[in-house]
């Protein structure tokens, strides 16, 4: 549930869906991914019984799958917790016990993370993102996990390159190679849940890295002429 509730705060959202005759609002939870297996284990980890809906859309997104879930006493723990209606403006940081916090990662992550392979002077790196529209809910998910990661805490930057939606701004943190690899075994340690197409990113890495990297010496390189578009708000 830590997990759901991890991809909920990415890519879920309460609604009020009416009012009632006695004044009081009926909430409904929405849950939207491009992967249709993983909206049916969210599903079956939250005993639904709901339908999942394809729907099209006309951005560059595409088609993805919906899954709405009106039980009243689940969107109240979910609002309990911090996930207000229109979250995307109001979102504050999420209390989640240490034991549970891999797996919230985890669910953050597969909705609102990237991770990726790339290479710098022909040598295999990894890069791995998060991205949100709340600055102190990120801070706070980055502090937090880096202290669990054992390693400095990360910067924050602002985007401005003119991919954020709507006109909304959106702060971004990053990890690099030997951080991916201790935010690969945080995350998944006995995960029973996950975006396998993630996963399997993170395993394609390490079978590279064995294979590519044995004689690799770490380097300083020159930063990237696209970071320059992203103004740091927080080291």
């Amino acid at each position: 549930m830590s997990y759901v509730l991890g991809f909920i705060v990415a890519d879920g959202c309460i609604g009020v869906k009416r009012l009632r005759k006695d004044g009081t609002k009926q909430f409904c939870l929405s849950i939207t991914s491009k992967d249709i297996s993983l909206l049916k284990n969210i599903r079956k980890v939250m005993s639904a019984g709901q339908s999942i809906i394809l729907k099209q859309s006309g951005t560059k997104k595409g088609a993805c799958y919906h899954l709405q879930i009106g039980y009243q006493e689940i969107c109240n723990d979910l609002i309990n917790l911090g996930i207000y209606p229109r979250k995307t403006y109001n979102l504050n940081p999420i209390k989640v016990p240490y034991k549970y916090f891999p797996d919230f990662v985890r669910g953050f992550f597969d909705g609102d993370g990237t991770v990726y392979i790339y290479k710098v002077n022909g040598v295999p790196q990894i890069k791995v993102g998060f991205i949100s529209t709340s600055l102190s809910f990120l801070t706070e998910l980055n502090k937090q996990l880096c202290r669990s990661l054992d390693i400095p805490i990360k910067s924050i930057h602002k985007t401005t390159d003119g991919r954020v939606e709507k006109g909304m701004t959106q702060f971004t943190t990053h990890f690099y190679i030997d951080d991916c690899k201790r935010l690969y075994k945080f995350m998944y340690k006995n995960a029973s849940i996950f975006l396998d197409r993630k996963y399997k990113i993170f395993k394609k890495w390490e079978n590279m890295k064995s294979k590519n990297r044995r004689h690799y010496i770490k380097k300083n390189y020159p930063s990237k002429i696209g970071w320059q578009l992203n103004q740091k708000v927080l080291a």
